[in-house]
């Protein structure tokens, strides 16, 4: 079997190698590829930027395309290059009988709303991420003539064991603000399901897809907790007590769970009032806690076919691994927004 892995040295694409380097049967052929880190016995390629290399024509039996940049600040042009381009250029290798599994996001199936964020500009998508990756589904499930596989996580922490992951990113920025007190308050509904997944169990469906059986049409995976995921209150909650577990153990003073303000009070009332106010940091702050709004307070929670089981303990996990791997950011003091005039200068 010949199997190639995009994107092996991403957060997923990482889990992923390790697992198969170990699960694939004996005399499998495991070609990784990444845009970056270029040493044996990965095969450097930038993506739909240039020729594939040598070492990657020929008959591929499995392909496992993980690389895709998951950034929320993308315009179209920027994610139509990233990751529609990209997976044209990754099909081109792939012939009639090979198996594409493809990783997506459980967000494609989300609820598609024009006015929110930057719907209207994404066909009612929330960023440039979830609409090319909305598109690239549509491209792998309608014009690889050979069996597809589509796997579409949430967002993903660490390991359910021990929280462990290759890279702090996406929701991972929340816990910083919250020690910092960047994060004065949470936007979003209390009551809200935060859709989360541990990182082996995401590897574990991409691979169990990649070695097992071919479909015999288009097939989707969605892994998530559905009816028992996290609410947001109860996320930022474990959150904080697990960083407070830590604290407590080095004898710094605890972080404040922050209050909850509902999203449509925040962006009616608060921020208009507040904006004149803030300073850029902390402007800069509320920008980026605001892409989480509708990630961690969805109305209805997903339909698994991979279910997630006690995403507490996942959450946990990955909060004590993040601790335990940045103690300068977990034990820092909390600095309180401070008033700042419109002109720049503090109130008396």
């Amino acid at each position: 079997m010949r199997i190639l892995l995009t994107g092996a040295t991403g957060v997923v694409g990482t889990e992923v190698a390790d697992l198969l380097s170990t699960t694939a049967p004996h005399g499998t052929d495991l070609v990784r590829t990444a845009r970056r880190n270029a040493h044996a016995p990965l095969v450097r390629w930038d993506i739909g930027a240039e020729p594939a290399p040598a070492e990657l024509t020929g008959h591929w039996d499995v392909i496992v395309h993980t690389a895709a940049s998951t950034r929320w600040t993308m315009t179209r042009a920027e994610a139509t290059d990233a990751n529609i381009r990209t997976l044209r250029a990754v099909l081109a290798l792939a012939g009639p009988e090979t198996h594409v599994v493809h990783v997506s996001t459980a967000y494609v199936g989300g609820v598609r709303n024009p006015e929110d964020l930057r719907g209207a500009e994404f066909e009612g998508y929330r960023n440039g991420y979830e609409w090319s990756k909305a598109v690239c589904e549509e491209i792998v499930t309608t014009e690889h003539p050979g069996p597809t596989t589509v796997i579409r996580p949430p967002l993903v922490m660490g390991s359910r064991a021990d929280g462990r992951i290759s890279r702090f990113s996406g929701p991972y920025s929340l816990f910083p603000a919250l020690v910092s007190g960047l994060a004065a308050v949470v936007v979003g509904d209390p009551d809200g399901y935060a859709e989360i997944s541990p990182i082996d169990e995401v590897a574990d469906a991409i691979a169990t897809a990649a070695l097992g059986p071919a479909p015999d049409g288009p097939r989707t995976e969605i892994v998530a907790a559905g009816g028992a995921s996290l609410r947001l209150s109860t996320l930022i909650e474990i959150t904080c007590d697990t960083i407070n577990t830590f604290r407590a153990a080095h004898g710094v003073d605890p972080v404040a769970t922050p209050p909850t303000v509902s999203t449509d009070s925040w962006n009616r009332f608060f921020l208009p009032l507040a904006q004149q106010w803030l300073s850029p940091v902390q402007q800069q702050a509320v920008n980026l806690l605001a892409m989480f709004q509708s990630y961690t307070s969805m109305a209805e929670p997903f339909e698994p076919t991979r279910p997630v089981r006690d995403p507490a303990e996942v959450m946990a996990a990955s909060v004590r691994h993040w601790a335990h791997s940045k103690p300068r950011q977990a034990l820092a003091t909390p600095s309180p927004w401070t008033l700042v005039a419109a002109q720049g200068r503090k109130e008396p």
